[in-house]
């Protein structure tokens, strides 16, 4: 079944806000064997919306829109659909009920706007929202659904997980789609191309390969869609293991897995701790970890370093050394690792120093140059990195190349004890 998700509201379309509702809705909707056919944005005006349906329902099943419910006056979207079904708005006693309830701690909120949320549609059936105060709405015509939720996150969410996708796969006769990923490190996208050309030509014609580059590793997604699934994943199992033969150490896993929750579970797994000692960076490595769950059973914390007083005064580095090399140096990088190591009693640590943009650059050092150290209770290893221009892509790329570091050592020793 084919799916087409429009957003609304001018906040959208002047950059004011990005619309990761549409990201999300898309992940969850091919879990449950739904294809997303496009993804639109449309203005808070009644003919936008209704030109984008009457467009949508040409190459989908089912349309969802997010926004416009809200109690004010530029949210369009319940009178726009009553005007395309040619409907009314009617008082629907049990929505207002469920406001009361919702709002009984906050009188102040109970107003005329907020009873307004309780007149719905009188040809929709109303689901319940439960977590806010605009109702969902479903219609259907023709043999296809058109549902209207909420744009808050949390709110669509919600109405997604326990409202809208079980009905859906209810109402249609969906296949299962099936995915595995494989993460690749160490061979750039073309190189690891012909590597698998002959695996990849093999492939049985229920089985799609995808390529998704990023930063230092490549995602290899094999993808099914498939009223036969257990027939299905063994013929994926048998390929997965005939791709792990060719490969071998540079698979890093076999699950789509941000690095940092690799590392997370890999540092667990071997009951290892890490603390990050970061310039450039400032302090973006230790937030990526701190965002897994369970990460303070290998976490103990960081220094972020920015100015060179507080590489001196609170991580020891040695002032001759930052007069001498400068603070983005090999010298200084080590220093930094071993000194936060020490300090935090970790069995690893790692540092970053460099130019991140896009100012301070020199010929010598020029913008992107980077140091990273990841220091261990025996030894540390260092090297350095020529990145781009782009600021905030120097910091990501210096944090996922820190992680790498980290999972290529974690795997060369297992016990997780020492470099």
């Amino acid at each position: 079944m084919k799916v087409e998700i429009i957003t609304i509201g001018d906040e959208i379309l002047i950059g004011q806000i990005v619309d990761t509702n549409s990201a999300w809705m898309a992940v969850e909707l091919n879990k449950a064997g739904f294809v997303v056919e496009q993804i639109s944005s449309v203005h808070d005006r009644e003919d936008h919306i209704i030109q984008a349906l009457d467009l949508a329902l040409t190459r989908a099943d089912i349309v969802l829109f997010t926004g416009g419910v809200g109690p004010t006056k530029d949210d369009i979207t319940k009178q726009t659909l009553c005007t395309y079904f040619n409907s009314r708005l009617v008082l629907d006693e049990s929505v207002l009920q469920h406001i009361k309830e919702l709002l009984r701690h906050r009188s102040a909120a109970l107003n005329e706007l907020t009873y307004s949320q309780a007149m719905v549609p009188e040809k929709a059936t109303v689901l319940t929202n439960h977590v806010g105060t605009a109702p969902l709405t479903w219609f259907e015509k023709e043999g296809k659904v058109i549902v209207s939720m909420p744009g808050v996150p949390y709110e669509m969410k919600h109405a997604m997980q326990v409202e809208i996708l079980p009905r859906l796969v209810q109402y249609f006769s969906a296949p299962a789609v099936i995915h595995k990923t494989i993460l690749v490190r160490g061979l750039p996208e073309s190189q690891l191309a012909l590597r698998i050309a002959d695996w990849e030509n093999s492939l049985p014609k229920e089985l799609s390969l995808a390529y998704l580059p990023n930063f230092n590793l490549v995602k290899l997604r094999l993808s099914a869609v498939t009223y036969t699934p257990e027939q299905v994943h063994h013929v994926l199992n048998a390929k997965v293991e005939e791709l792990k033969n060719i490969l071998r150490e540079a698979i890093l896993a076999e699950e789509d897995l941000p690095a940092e929750q690799l590392v997370v579970s890999r540092l667990a797994e071997r009951g290892a701790t890490v603390s990050t000692a970061e310039s450039c960076t400032g302090g973006y490595i230790a937030h990526r970890i701190t965002s897994v769950p369970g990460s303070s059973a290998c976490f103990r914390g960081a220094v972020v370093a920015y100015d060179n007083s507080v590489k001196e005064q609170v991580l020891h580095v040695d002032a001759a050394l930052l007069a001498v090399h400068g603070a983005v140096s090999q010298p200084v990088a080590e220093a930094m690792a071993n000194s936060v190591r020490e300090l935090l009693d970790t069995d690893y640590a790692i540092a970053t120093t460099g130019i991140a943009g896009p100012s301070g650059g020199t010929d010598e050092k020029p913008v992107g140059t980077v140091w990273i150290a990841l220091a261990g209770r025996d030894r540390i290893l260092s090297k350095v990195y020529h990145f781009k221009l782009d600021r905030q892509l120097n910091i990501e790329r210096t944090t996922q190349t820190a992680f790498l570091l980290l999972l290529d050592e974690l795997r060369e020793i297992p016990d997780g004890r020492g470099v």
